[in-house]
């Protein structure tokens, strides 16, 4: 990956993530980094609310192709990159086409990984984008059932793990770990799926406010059914946090178990904030500070 993209590019649009990143072995970096922007592409164009629906399935598409080698990296249309109003995600569009030329020159057993954990994804944002639409004023969807939820989470963050646990063998062998893959493989995909997890109950009121609701109620204007779920999915994530926490124990370097634990000490802090919450507290947002985050990983550099 060209300094100047991940400088210029991977920097601005990754918070915490960056700092995982730069801990890792550079074989394992790189891809991994590359992997993140192309991710953080298709987030943006899923979450592009001035495009209709329509439009940004098929800019999905589109792009779909493109990361399979179907067709030829392309700029993305002007109208979707005016509409981006973050100016460090239409940065990130902006440089899309170095992006792919900076996956088309990695190994083939990383394109081939980063090509399925990108579909996955993208997957997930088309079937979310099929679920909720165009947003219409007052009208909330929720996911029917726990299924639904599950399955959701997989997509967008479950392939993660699997795709960050496979590129560690792949990229470092006996080095990443000692574990048996396959055990290590499930782990990080609960380890993905619980992330996704926290990040859906700390937006609850955001995603309200934009017609959807990932939690399984039957009547979202229901405040008590509505945090009683809540409630329930906080004590899973909290669960699939600890996880994280094992697998990231399981790896054979200091960085490598580090830049794998920090999300999840991130998302144990959130979920500790959250803990007990009303939805009047959740809608006044519920962040970890930069600073704690740097002493987060103080703390995990002294204890691994």
């Amino acid at each position: 990956m060209a300094a100047e993209l991940e400088r210029d590019v991977l920097k601005g649009v990754s918070r915490s993530f960056y700092l995982s990143l730069r801990l890792l072995p550079a074989p394992m970096r790189r891809p991994a980094g590359i992997a993140y922007l192309l991710a953080r592409a298709s987030d943006t164009i899923a979450d592009s609310a001035a495009i209709p629906a329509a439009e940004r399935l098929g800019l999905l598409d589109g792009f779909s192709r493109q990361i399979c080698g179907d067709d030829k990296p392309a700029p993305f249309p002007t109208a979707l990159v005016d509409a981006t109003p973050d100016p460090r995600e239409k940065l990130l569009l902006e440089c899309h086409e170095e992006s792919m030329a900076a996956l088309e020159i990695l190994d083939a057993s990383a394109i081939s990984l980063i090509r399925d954990v990108i579909g996955t994804i993208i997957s997930g944002q088309k079937m979310d984008l099929e679920r909720f639409g165009d947003h219409e004023l007052g009208k909330v969807i929720s996911l029917v059932n726990a299924d639904e939820l599950e399955d959701y989470t997989w997509r967008v963050a479950g392939c993660v793990g699997e795709f960050w646990t496979k590129l560690g063998f792949e990229t470092l062998g006996e080095h990443y770990s000692q574990c048996d893959p396959v055990k290590l493989i499930s782990d990080g995909i609960e380890y993905g799926m619980g992330l996704q997890l926290v990040n859906i109950l700390r937006d609850l009121p955001k995603d309200m406010r934009d017609g959807r609701c990932y939690l399984p109620v039957v009547d979202t204007n229901e405040r008590d059914e509505l945090m009683a779920c809540f409630t329930k999915w906080h004590g899973i994530a909290f669960g699939r946090m600890a996880r994280g926490l094992e697998y990231s124990s399981r790896l054979c370097s200091k960085r490598l178990r580090v830049a794998s634990a920090l999300p999840a000490l991130i998302a144990k802090e959130t979920l500790s904030l959250m803990e007990g919450v009303s939805y009047d507290q959740l809608e006044a947002g519920i962040r970890i500070p930069r600073r704690q985050v740097y002493s987060l990983m103080l703390g995990a550099f002294l204890k691994r």
